[in-house]
């Protein structure tokens, strides 16, 4: 009875795993065009800010709303991924931003700005449609690998420092949003074209948004929403500042300035795939728990400014100066985009481990921590830059953030380890 189950049983599987790759690639496509969109600001950000003659606090806030957009639309997206489908929802999501995102080269004044980018922020919420939808295609065995390429995507941070300075000196920054509109069109075609839908990986009993939000009160969602607002929040809050960091702290041009940034951009996103291969080799705890110790030494690094040091000795005043050259600097932000990358993986390694029932909801919360910090760390930097005058102030802020987590990852995982109780 066996023999005539073979021939039929096998082209299944085959098709099946197709279309699962087919589903990662055309996922991964399209939300690599969604982070082009949602990290446009950090460049186009700069002659804007020329025009409208924003502050250091303006600035921040002109680049931080899309993040707070597709911050908080993360839960919502990610239950109606499981009750209808992520193909769905992700071609939908994508079709909403294209006039949004042609109309802002239309903006005159600041709220035309903010308004546009709230719409425009919407790309950001692809990240709690894609993760589930993508997992749901492979086994367990698989699930962070699956998720971790879709979540290289974020290289679309680094095409945009690519792209977009060098239309902004050839057309002007008006045509880089209707650069982006086309492609953001062409992504939702190619999407739709080569995905699937998969019934079965839909669930009429998706939890409901008022249960998601109780999750907030489970520890281990409240520790993995820190881990995520460190290694995937800064990793948008330095994408969006790096260019006019460069530019302000080292006096590049802004093309110069870009391409410096993706030293750090594009290793912190190309990675992610290796970053899902190591937590479902070695385990998410080991993983992040090295990413946060390598970043705790880069930033400790970074944050110290540029300083002038006199000490008084026998022979007279002794007198020297300490700080990062653009090569160091550069350096250490490859090193640390690397170790966010892997973080971003090994902290949805254990979300799919703990939570497989319910990934798409616990995605979306966790989701939404990494990005309402990408929306908040902008600002900050503002702020605090316009307050000391001191432009590594940002890079102090995140070492301090790090600090917090290792902390906390000790006293609830590291010592209750095997090798800590003996």
């Amino acid at each position: 009875m066996s023999t005539p189950e073979t021939p039929f049983t096998m082209p299944d599987t085959l098709k099946h795993q197709r279309q699962a790759w087919s589903v990662l690639l055309a996922s991964t496509l399209a939300f690599t065009v969604c982070f082009m969109v949602w990290m446009m600001f950090g460049v186009i950000g700069i002659p804007i800010r020329q025009m409208l003659d924003l502050n250091a606090t303006q600035f921040g806030l002109l680049m931080a709303t899309p993040i707070l957009a597709g911050a908080l639309v993360r839960v919502p997206l990610g239950a109606w991924t499981d009750q209808v489908g992520g193909r769905r929802v992700m071609t939908v999501l994508m079709a909403l931003t294209v006039p949004a995102i042609w109309s802002l080269s239309l903006a005159t004044e600041f709220w035309h700005f903010l308004s546009v980018g709230l719409v425009i922020g919407l790309a950001g919420g692809s990240f709690s449609v894609g993760t589930p939808y993508v997992a749901r295609w492979f086994p367990r065995a698989q699930q962070g690998m699956a998720m971790g390429v879709y979540g290289s995507g974020n290289v679309g941070a680094a095409l945009n420092q690519l792209i977009a300075p060098v239309l902004l000196v050839a057309f002007g920054w008006t045509m880089v949003p209707n650069v982006y509109a086309l492609l953001m069109l062409a992504a939702v075609l190619v999407f739709w074209l080569f995905s699937h839908h998969d019934a079965a990986h839909c669930h009429a009993d998706a939890m409901p948004l008022r249960d998601q939000l109780r999750l907030l009160k489970d520890p281990r969602v409240l520790r993995y929403c820190q881990y995520y607002s460190v290694v995937f929040g800064g990793f948008v809050a330095l994408a969006l500042w790096l260019v006019q960091y460069y530019v302000s702290e080292y006096g590049l041009n802004i093309r110069m300035a870009a391409l410096m940034a993706v030293f750090f951009t594009l290793p912190g996103s190309l990675m992610r795939g290796l970053g899902g291969v190591l937590a479902d080799r070695f385990g998410a705890h080991s993983v992040t728990w090295w990413v946060m110790w390598v970043s705790w030494v880069c930033l400790f690094l970074l944050s110290y400014p540029p300083t002038h040091l006199t000490i008084q000795t026998d022979q007279g005043p002794w007198s020297f100066d300490m700080g990062l050259n653009v090569h160091v600097f550069t350096a250490l932000l490859c090193v640390l985009g690397v170790a966010w990358s892997l973080g971003r993986a090994s902290v949805f390694k254990y979300i799919s481990d703990d939570y497989p029932g319910h990934l798409g909801a616990i995605s979306g919360i966790v989701g939404m921590a990494g990005g309402l910090g990408g929306f908040v760390l902008p600002i900050l930097f503002g702020v605090l830059v316009d307050l000391t005058g001191i432009r590594s102030s940002a890079f102090m802020l995140l070492y301090g953030l790090v600090w917090l987590s290792l902390i906390w990852m000790y006293w609830t995982e590291v010592r209750h380890t095997d090798v800590m109780a003996r």
